[in-house]
């Protein structure tokens, strides 16, 4: 009884010790392979155009300049959102190159003249919401 107990008491230990790797490497996997960020804008009361002005003209570019790919901008179909809030997604090469993409983003001198500019009137953006999302195997985007 004590071997088959010990028996059993290795082999949980081992498909555990198992599970720890192949996570760690899953969680590896995942920081070096391309993630897709989502971001969702809410902006103070009459604000949206102005928000949509500035990407419209030449926040993308920034983007684009400081190696993020734009992968699409959306506002939201339903009546209240579809006033104060815009969601977009853009890629990275991975979780390193988006932190090194929004730096230079921030540090660029065009954005912050840009933003100053825009935000004359009072400030557009009250909230953001970040999500990283790491693409399904079935996925077309990768």
């Amino acid at each position: 009884m004590l071997k088959k107990f010990a028996a059993i008491a290795i082999t949980i230990t081992i498909a555990f010790a198992a599970g720890i790797v192949f996570q760690t490497q899953n969680n590896v996997l995942a920081q070096n392979q391309k993630v897709y960020e989502l971001r969702t804008y809410t902006t103070a009361e009459g604000r949206l155009p102005a928000l949509l002005e500035r990407f419209d003209g030449g926040e993308i570019d920034l983007f684009i300049k400081h190696g993020m790919t734009s992968v699409g901008y959306w506002i939201p179909d339903d009546v209240e959102l579809s006033q104060n809030t815009l969601v977009y997604m853009v890629a990275h090469d991975d979780r390193e190159a988006a932190v090194a993409s929004w730096q230079a983003f921030g540090d660029d001198p065009v954005w912050t003249e840009m933003w100053n500019a825009s935000i004359a009137d009072g400030p557009i953006v009250i909230g953001v919401v970040t999500q990283f999302l790491d693409p399904a195997d079935f996925s077309p985007l990768q």
